[in-house]
């Protein structure tokens, strides 16, 4: 196989805007509901790190609208050159989120849709300690990652080869809690005739964050 992130990231430079475009309606999306998971701990302000941004929208955007600071970064120099043209008051970073760094608690929560899948699975533990060092205590990460375990690629994703490798849930709640994240909600997310499993974590060591309201 070929470096599977030169897969993922030329992947996502051709089909871009074939993937997302720049209008993208949030309201009749599921993201309305993964983000709803996080919105009642969040108040304006607050600095979010996503982690696989892509163009920006819808995620990007609908942070930004409720006051959060954002930084996005993402693997695909076309994705992140999109989203600093849709979302200039937002930051961009075009980088490896494996190899991206932060200063400690430098965000009060971090998300990642349909991202972490597109990581080599043997870096999914280190980047999730990664995660935690850079939440404030008592900090957020929401996150869709493997339901089923599987690595592999298709040949024609929405016109480009893509790769994914990902763990199952059971090894993900291992991983989460080694790193120090405590799973404060999971659900299944199906897709076609599998799915994905969405996680919301909270850095250890402090009270629950139940709501800013």
């Amino acid at each position: 196989m070929r470096d599977p992130k030169a897969i993922v990231r030329g992947g996502y430079d051709r089909i871009s805007y074939c993937y997302r475009a720049d209008a993208f309606d949030y309201e009749a999306s599921d993201y309305k509901q993964f983000l709803g998971e996080l919105k009642p701990r969040l108040g304006p302000g607050d600095r979010v790190l996503d982690l696989g941004c892509g163009c920006g929208v819808p995620v990007g955007k609908q942070l930004t609208r409720w006051g959060c600071t954002v930084t996005g970064v993402d693997i695909s120099e076309t994705q992140v050159t999109r989203a600093r043209l849709l979302l200039p008051g937002a930051r961009f970073v075009r980088a490896d989120m494996t190899e991206v760094t932060f200063p400690d608690a430098s965000f009060e929560a971090a998300v990642s849709f349909f991202a972490i899948i597109h990581v080599p699975v043997e870096q999914h533990q280190e980047l999730f300690l990664k995660v935690a060092r850079w939440l404030v205590e008592g900090g957020l990460f929401l996150a869709t990652l493997g339901h089923k375990a599987w690595t592999g690629t298709e040949r024609d994703w929405h016109g480009a080869e893509m790769y994914w490798s990902h763990a199952d849930a059971a090894t993900y709640r291992t991983w989460l809690a080694r790193a120090g994240l405590q799973i404060l909600s999971e659900r299944f997310v199906p897709e076609g005739v599998g799915g994905h499993s969405l996680f919301l974590t909270q850095v250890f060591g402090s009270s629950l964050r139940l709501s800013k309201d």
